[in-house]
């Protein structure tokens, strides 16, 4: 009984760090955001857009960058690994074209750093880096540019994912998510005067920084990665929510169901990788690099509340049953209450629009299809490599 008892504690105080910080980075999201102030004029920069058969789309985010650069700024797609006709619209968009072919080399990773090598030869000021799916509000590539050149440091934009139709429960419950994990949580390490995560896309680097990274890699979350060797270095990522990214859901159920594996699986991964960095930033005294690892140790929102539902009902069985002292139950319901608040605190004031109260049902088959790539992800079943997602075909 007492190994019982102390089995329980661990799991509920273990539990007890990603929905402690999940909680704070939601309340002190809700503060009022510091004022940012621009004082660099714009760099000259260059944009990079990684594309894999990314033909249907192609056009259209070129020409929304287009509207946003300047005569000496360079807009640059590295065709990497195509086979359709990516390279061909580009060019007659207007971009630069780089192509790489390297079948045994697949990933985001290394298509950036083809491109990174590419500048090499005449590097901007800024490197900023957009996927080829998205649509960059006015004045986003300006912001980010000047932010970058302002602090020394990479800056990253608001990236939102939206539900291509209002009555798709999983995809609103997704929405609603994605805007906590990506607009929510970031807003509030900025309002401590903390670094947040990359995300992917909407991210501007100073050459000195982007030019030593390291990118040659097959991670399926090379932004997290990348963003918490940053801050190891020295230049952690900065939050600039005046900069809006946006992208939509896919379409089809295999577009959604891929785009939704890779992402758990990469950052199921990187928790991992995260722990075995906390050496590290403790030897540099890198308070903001252990912030990341704080952060990233938060699971995918649906994972964590499973995981602290699941440890508060068998806590409270267990306790009952063999007549253990309280303690594991505190914390339980600790954690219950932490994460139940925080939660309901990010619908009430930023999840409304996207999740309506009548969608909330949709919540109930959103977590089970989680299950279900829990399961497959638990079996080996992931990701490997670059895989565009499907934006076609009919609704899920």
């Amino acid at each position: 009984m007492p190994v019982a008892s102390a089995l329980l504690i661990l799991i509920n105080f273990v539990l007890l760090v990603p929905v402690l910080t999940f909680a704070v980075e939601i309340v002190a999201g809700l503060l009022p955001p510091r004022r940012s102030v621009q004082t660099a004029s714009r760099p000259d920069l260059a944009i990079l857009v990684p594309a894999h058969q990314e033909e249907a789309g192609i056009a259209a985010t070129l020409d929304n960058l287009r509207a946003q650069l300047t005569p000496k700024d360079r807009l640059i797609v590295i065709a990497d690994n195509c086979t359709d006709a990516t390279a061909d619209l580009a060019r007659r968009a207007g971009a630069e074209v780089i192509e790489r072919h390297d079948s045994a080399r697949r990933g985001k990773g290394y298509a950036l750093d083809y491109g990174i090598r590419y500048l090499e030869a005449a590097p901007p000021q800024i490197v900023i880096i957009v996927d080829a799916d998205c649509t960059l509000k006015p004045g986003c590539i300006d912001v980010l540019a000047r932010q970058a050149m302002d602090h020394g440091r990479p800056t990253q934009g608001l990236y939102l994912m939206h539900a291509p139709h209002n009555d798709d429960l999983k995809l609103a419950v997704a929405a609603f998510a994605f805007r906590v994990k990506n607009h929510l949580r970031p807003r509030g390490l900025a309002r401590l005067n903390l670094p947040c995560q990359l995300t992917g896309t909407g991210m501007a680097f100073p050459w000195a920084i982007i030019r030593d990274a390291d990118l040659a890699h097959a991670s399926l979350v090379e932004d997290m990665k990348l963003g918490v060797e940053l801050a190891l270095a020295g230049t952690p990522p900065l939050f600039v929510a005046e900069a809006r990214i946006d992208s939509i859901f896919p379409l089809s159920s295999t577009g959604a169901a891929t785009q939704r594996q890779r992402w758990e699986q990469g950052h199921l991964g990187m928790i991992g990788q995260a722990l075995r960095l906390v050496p590290a930033a403790i030897k540099t005294r890198r308070l903001d690099a252990l912030t990341l690892i704080l952060d990233l140790l938060v699971p995918p929102l649906t994972m964590l509340l499973v995981l602290v539902g699941a440890a508060l009902v068998s806590t409270l069985s267990l306790t009952m049953l063999l007549g253990l002292p309280p303690l594991a139950i505190g914390l339980a319901l600790a954690n219950a209450a932490l994460l139940g608040g925080g939660v309901a605190l990010a619908w009430l004031t930023h999840g409304r629009r996207v999740l309506p109260a009548r969608a909330l049902l949709g919540i109930i088959p959103y977590i089970g299809g989680k299950l279900g790539l829990y399961a497959a992800l638990a079996r080996g079943k992931g990701s490997k490599g670059w895989i565009r997602t499907d934006r076609h075909g009919p609704r899920p």
